[in-house]
């Protein structure tokens, strides 16, 4: 037997759902040589990237690395069925970490890389790489072909979580509701104003980086 109960908190839910636009967004301009609007969203996307990080830490439960960044014996218990996971499953919250740090590198080597070939764009702190910038530049053109991978194997999980398992994640990321069994404990909740203060620092960090370097 199972219930509906509230796993996700709007603030992640708010996350999940801009990071999908801005990588899209990104992934656009980039290809389009759009670069003025490329870099504008990639300082966007750091300013999320690193409120989720300190959401991470101080946030709801099922955001919180602590709930779902689980050992290996985790992992096995639930490949041989353990299903009672409120939020990300231990498998699922690694991938989690894999695609935040693929994120986070990819953003913070586009902040110094250069525009070789037109000269007209330069990441904001290009100019603190020196002989540097091509390497950075490279490693964020590679980055966009590890970023797409996960970004299929992400797809590919939703569908075989759909399929085989019979269980939508995209809805529940969307509702912040999910089916969880009578004897799984419902997760706490951080207030919004606890998110509120997290952007205001996350952005004020970036802000700071930005004006300062």
């Amino acid at each position: 037997m199972s219930r509906s109960v509230k796993v996700w908190d709007v603030p992640t839910r708010l996350f999940h759902w801009l990071l999908v636009g801005l990588v899209g967004a990104m992934w656009y301009t980039g290809q389009q040589g759009v670069l003025e609007l490329h870099i504008r969203c990639g300082v966007l996307l750091l300013a999320l990237l690193v409120f989720r990080l300190i959401w991470g830490v101080v946030g709801s439960q099922t955001a919180r690395f602590s709930d779902f960044l689980r050992g290996p014996a985790a992992i096995r218990r639930y490949l041989a069925g353990d299903v009672s996971h409120a939020g990300h499953n231990p498998m699922g919250g690694w991938m989690v970490l894999v695609m935040l740090t693929v994120l986070l590198t990819q953003v913070g080597t586009g902040l110094f890389a250069s525009d070789v070939d037109s000269m007209l764009y330069d990441g904001p702190l290009a100019h603190l790489a020196g002989g540097a910038a091509e390497t950075m530049t490279a490693v964020h053109k590679l980055g966009v072909n590890i970023l797409l991978l996960l970004v299929a194997l992400h797809l590919a999980a939703i569908v075989f979580y759909r399929v085989v398992k019979k269980e939508a994640l995209v809805p529940a990321m969307v509702t912040g509701r999910k089916a969880l069994p009578y004897g799984v404990t419902p997760p706490f909740f951080a207030p919004v104003w606890r998110a509120a203060l997290c952007l205001a620092a996350a952005a004020g960090l970036v802000a700071a980086i930005l004006r300062f370097a």
